[in-house]
């Protein structure tokens, strides 16, 4: 197994400027899946090798319910500076599981906390509200004077806006708000923003991806409310409107469906043409090269962890009694 058991807790730095490329060169909808199953993959692979080390750091310690067959030297030998790695891989992964069971515990309480708020709310804009882009049923207005708007997942999910928000905006901009709302809970892209979270609690080298999910999910939005409401330039007016008067505001909650991101490029991209679908930089140039390398890297630490488990698979099996 050797030192190839560390690569995967190292390997998602790679991952960084593919993370750059895709916001560049994918359409948003291919880039938000795409980063996110990176980040999936490449979280798996990093706790998978956290806990082979654990396997060989437990076996050593009195006690333990394990076969004491597993703390022969030949199984350490499998991990450079066992005794170390092993115990310190005890601590990471405990680390790993705690941030990972408060970040799924807040996202679970405050749905559940906003769903029981929003239970006994009227749905629906009313009169003069402007907004006729999608069923009332899933908008829920608040008698708030802070603008604010996000998406509210569940079943069913919600739209959240403030009449301090729909009053900074026209009847055009309303539509294309809503449609922007709605474009998160039709896409589902809670879940991939929460599945980076967790890749980052997973490991602190795939945190940058998440920023990158949050501004990719926004630009696909976008496009998708551009293309329900036919107007890229008021789409691109209401962002920036949005963003300029929320942006004193603490959202509630899920800050990632109102999080305005990057605003001027949002901006800048809907004043733009259409983003076309499944592009991505020839090889020979730096961009491919940098992609390419980005791309190896992710391979490579999947690769390592099953070189890893595979050798320990069969260093376990050759200590084991029969």
């Amino acid at each position: 197994m050797g030192v190839f058991v560390f690569l995967p807790l190292v390997l998602p730095l790679t991952a960084l400027p593919l993370a750059r490329l895709a916001e560049h060169h994918l359409h948003p909808r291919g880039a938000s899946v795409f980063l996110a199953s990176v980040a999936v993959v490449l979280a798996a692979c990093s706790t998978f090798c956290l806990g082979l080390l654990v396997v060989v750091g437990t076996a050593q310690l009195p006690g333990n319910p394990l076969p004491d067959s597993w703390s022969d030297p030949e199984v350490r030998a499998a991990v450079p500076y066992d005794e170390v790695a092993g115990k310190a891989a005890i601590v990471a992964l405990a680390l790993v599981v705690v941030a990972c069971s408060l970040t799924v515990r807040r996202h679970v309480r405050f749905r559940l906390r906003a769903h029981r708020a929003l239970a006994g709310l009227r749905p629906g804009l009313g009169a003069g509200a402007g907004a006729d882009s999608g069923p009332d049923s899933e908008v829920a207005v608040l008698d708030d004077e802070e603008p604010y708007a996000y998406a509210l997942p569940g079943s069913p999910g919600r739209i959240v806006v403030s009449t301090g928000m729909l009053s900074c905006l026209d009847e055009a901009e309303r539509r294309a708000l809503l449609a922007h709302e709605r474009a998160h809970l039709t896409g589902r892209h809670h879940r991939l923003l929460l599945a980076v979270q967790l890749a980052g609690c997973a490991n602190p080298f795939l945190r940058p991806l998440r920023a990158a999910v949050m501004y990719a999910t926004e630009r696909w939005a976008d496009e998708e409310a551009a293309r329900i409401t036919g107007d890229r330039h008021i789409t691109a007016r209401a962002v920036g409107k949005a963003a300029l008067f929320s942006r004193r505001v603490a959202t509630p909650g899920l800050a990632a469906f109102a999080a305005a991101g990057p605003v001027p490029r949002r901006v800048a991209a809907l004043l733009g043409p259409v983003p076309p679908r499944g592009s991505w930089p020839p090889a020979l140039t730096r961009a491919g090269m940098a992609a390419c390398v980005a791309a190896a890297g992710t391979a490579a630490s999947t690769l390592s962890a099953l070189n890893a488990s595979l050798a320990l698979f069969v260093a376990l099996e050759a200590a084991t009694p029969l």
